[in-house]
């Protein structure tokens, strides 16, 4: 199925690539960076190119492109749910997936991709059987490699493989049995001039961290389950207990896995946490307010190339402005109802140039704890089969995904 893979920064630079039925040869990625070039933003790059002889299909994420090649017709969400299983195992091992961090466990990194793909298939993409085949890298462990020349690859296979229950290890103990779940939301949205919601939409997942003991068998139930559209899930889950009764019955993996995710996409159930006031006009002066009651907020807008430079002054956070990608970036941080902070100033425009015909819009950055702006709650966690209790926990957050105010 996937021929090859190659990881490209955002430079255009092919910094690493993993061949396995034959060897490509990197002027196939010639196709990809045309691409690049006719997309406006790094994210519109059409995720499928065709090519005479092969298919592209890639990734962005964590400001890396993870491009595969493909000679084949296969489903392409098949292909793009793996390369991102590839970019969270980079995280997981290193705890960050950059390129500097993927460069200097570049061993790791092809031992991780020999064994998460058999001869272009998908094998294994688990991660907490990746961890018992490969070891996850250490201080000491570097040190000891470097000595010995000894491998990161373990001497047996992983119990979980050996399981009817995928990624579940047989006969495992923990001292402390836990099951602890995170609710994340990000709501996309497109507000209009007067403040109307043009376009509004919630992607949501549910990562779930549990180590409990023995064969347990667990049931998570919702308050308001009919609110998710779309729902992908975890191989684990009884598909049928969640079409009869909409609770998620299954027998969990170890460690930590993406137990769902869904959409909600009825617009009268999307509630905007966020409002801004602005006033920009391209004159003599121009002057921006915005006003916010959540916390993490980066307002970011995309300045006309016209613009040189600006000076401006905020009552709260502080702004940056990039003169090259004329980017104007305000980090206000964490606000209350009570005093909402603003943006004003003047923005300087280039001698004899026209003025701009169209207002930038606003990209808005936020996050806000413990809170699912869907409304989605978990009513209760039942364990069946064992006898002790475990710790368990729910934690919710809503973060902003793609969110555009247009002025």
């Amino acid at each position: 199925m996937i021929q090859s893979l190659f990881l490209i920064n955002c430079s255009g630079d092919i910094f690493l690539e993993k061949h396995w039925k034959s060897v490509v040869s990197q002027s196939v990625c010639d196709y990809f960076f045309e691409a690049q070039e006719k997309a406006a933003d790094v994210e519109n790059v059409p995720p499928v190119i065709s090519t005479p002889h092969h298919y592209l299909i890639s990734i962005y994420q964590d400001k890396l492109f993870f491009v595969s090649v493909i000679q084949t017709e296969v489903p392409p969400l098949f292909v793009i749910e793996f390369l991102h299983r590839v970019a969270d195992t980079f995280q997981d091992y290193f705890g960050e997936c950059s390129e500097a961090a993927i460069k200097d466990n570049v061993v790791i990194v092809y031992e991780l991709l020999e064994e998460m793909l058999d001869n272009g298939f998908p094998l294994a993409t688990e991660s907490n059987i990746l961890k018992e085949l490969i070891k996850p890298p250490t201080i000491l462990r570097s040190v000891v490699s470097s000595i010995t020349g000894s491998s990161n690859v373990g001497d047996t296979l992983p119990t979980g493989q050996l399981s009817n229950i995928p990624g579940h290890q047989v006969g495992i103990e923990y001292t402390n049995n836990e099951a602890y779940f995170d609710v994340v939301e990000e709501i996309d949205a497109i507000l209009g001039k007067s403040g109307s919601t043009v376009f509004a939409e919630i992607q949501g997942v549910i990562d779930a961290c549990i180590k409990l003991s023995g064969m347990p068998n667990l049931s998570l139930s919702f308050m308001n389950p009919r609110l998710l559209d779309d729902v992908s899930f975890h191989p684990c889950i009884r598909f049928k207990c969640w079409e009869s009764e909409r609770v998620l019955s299954f027998i969990p993996p170890d460690g930590n896995f993406r137990l769902i995710s869904y959409r909600v996409s009825s617009q009268n159930l999307v509630a905007i946490p966020a409002y801004v006031k602005h006033s920009i006009s391209f004159k003599e002066n121009s002057s921006s307010k915005y006003g916010k009651t959540i916390e993490g907020i980066t307002v970011t807008v995309h300045m006309p190339k016209v613009v040189p430079n600006m000076n401006l002054t905020p009552t709260q956070g502080s702004y940056t402005f990039d003169p090259v990608t004329k980017v104007l970036t305000w980090d206000v941080g964490k606000i209350t109802p009570q005093k909402l902070p603003s943006l004003k100033g003047l923005v300087n425009l280039q001698s004899g140039a026209p003025k701009p015909e169209e207002n930038p819009s606003l990209n808005i950055q936020f996050k806000i704890q413990q809170l699912a702006i869907s409304g989605l709650k978990v009513n209760r966690l039942d364990m069946y089969g064992e006898k002790y209790k475990p710790f368990k926990g729910v934690k919710y957050v809503t973060k902003a995904g793609k969110f555009q105010v247009r002025t």
